[in-house]
């Protein structure tokens, strides 16, 4: 066996787990979507959704499961995206070296919307003892 084909079969095992990935994520995100669907607009109505009703639902007696529940969402959403992306980028971007650019800009874009997402979700959680008013943050 050579240093290709060992390549090859890394390259089939990491395509097989993906493609297992893809089709447990989607199956994930199907129940956790539709549980915040019906949860954010039918029991909480949408019409009274702020962010300060969102901030206060992560820090109030329950706060850790709607912690865990959004960054779940966020993660297998975003993960289950940028797999998706990966697949078209390789279909659609033949050259190796656009194909290697246009996967990268992807992966950075993904890891930020999570970082950004994460820092959003646990910041409420690090200080919950001030009250920030987010209608006028300066203050």
């Amino acid at each position: 066996m050579n240093a290709l084909s060992q390549y090859r079969v890394r390259g089939r095992r990491f395509e097989a787990l993906s493609w297992f990935f893809m089709r447990f994520s989607g199956l994930v995100l199907l129940f956790l979507a539709m549980f915040h669907l019906l949860y954010m607009h039918l029991y909480l109505r949408v019409e009274e959704i702020t962010f300060d009703v969102i901030v206060q639902r992560w820090t109030g007696p329950s706060g850790w499961f709607w912690s865990l529940y959004d960054l779940a969402l966020l993660l297998f959403a975003m993960l289950h995206g940028a797999n998706g992306g990966r697949w078209v980028i390789d279909d659609y971007v033949r050259r190796p070296g656009w194909n290697m650019v246009v996967k990268s800009v992807v992966y950075l874009l993904s890891g930020l919307l999570i970082l950004m997402g994460v820092m959003t979700i646990f910041a409420s959680r690090l200080r919950p003892e001030t009250e920030i008013n987010y209608a006028n943050p300066s203050i």
